[in-house]
């Protein structure tokens, strides 16, 4: 059998073993459903091979599901439920038992506390995304399935979307790059759009050629960068960018290690001395309703 190919990050395949759903496309020694888990631990980091010296490819959010095809020496080999990628991440951040969660954290961040009390040392940080289960409600903290409590201005029902994606973006200006992060410790250009977009109910790609590929509709620029408006995706090989407006960029990128506004031409400009010309401005057909 000729195996066909397929993008090692959205497909679970290795020679020795691969995801059941791939036989006939993929041909390896044996195949597996994999087992259902959960993230338990904030901001994960899942990487191509399990070395933990190895960059990021992206990162697994609390309360998100897994599936583990395998588990060795401390790694389990996963896919994410949410976007598809595949990696390993650390074993010790997954839970077997599933519990569905009620609520997503909408700011950029939160605590969990062992008690409804601000003043309490915080037993965990979450980012914006991170998937809860709650089983109390109270007047100004809730109380999760793991018996903490988080402040309920910062979350919202998972039928609850921000509206606008890029003002969600804008709260990550300032925040310092990761490549494959995404949360307010780091995020990168990607991450930046894919979690703008989740927060307001949009499933996203994680990487700028994925994006670039699977959302949106190509418009017409002129030389000058006239009519665009805001949200507007502007894509270079490798990088991607969101319009705040007709004329700034908001992106995070490695020239300025950070998430930042500049206008387009300065960033453009910019970004072709290095090599690297503009490739499309994609505009979403996003529902008002």
């Amino acid at each position: 059998m000729m195996s066909e190919l397929l993008d090692t990050r959205r497909n679970a395949i290795r020679p020795d073993l691969a995801d059941e759903r791939l036989i006939g496309r993929y041909e390896a020694m044996r195949y597996i459903a994999g087992q259902p888990a959960q993230i338990v631990r904030p901001a994960v980091p899942l990487r191509r091979r399990p070395v933990p010296t190895d960059g990021l490819d992206t990162e697994a959010l609390y309360g998100e599901r897994v599936r583990v095809f395998d588990e060795q020496e401390g790694w389990a080999w996963v896919q994410l439920e949410r976007d598809g990628y595949v990696g390993y991440v650390p074993a010790n951040a997954l839970a077997e038992a599933i519990v569905p969660p009620t609520h997503r954290v909408k700011a950029i961040g939160t605590f969990l506390y062992p008690e409804a009390d601000m003043k309490c040392a915080p037993i965990l940080h979450l980012s914006l995304n991170a998937e809860l289960t709650i089983e109390e409600e109270g007047e100004r903290f809730s109380r999760t399935h793991i018996g903490a409590w988080v402040f309920n201005r910062h979350i919202a029902g998972l039928d609850k979307s921000a509206r606008d994606f890029v003002e969600v973006a804008e709260r990550f200006i300032d925040t310092p790059y990761l490549w494959g992060g995404k949360s307010r410790i780091g995020v990168d250009c990607s991450g930046l759009v894919q979690l703008s977009l989740q927060a307001s109910g949009i499933a996203a790609p994680r990487d700028s050629d994925m994006q670039f590929a699977e959302l949106g509709e190509a418009i017409e620029v002129s030389g000058e960068f006239e009519g665009l408006v805001r949200g507007d995706l502007v894509f270079w090989k490798g990088h991607v960018g969101i319009m705040a407006d007709g004329i700034m960029l908001l992106h995070a990128n490695a020239h300025h290690m950070a998430t930042v506004v500049e206008t387009l031409p300065e960033a453009a400009d910019r970004i072709a001395k290095s090599g690297t010309p503009l490739l499309a401005v994609k505009r979403l057909r996003i529902s008002s309703a």
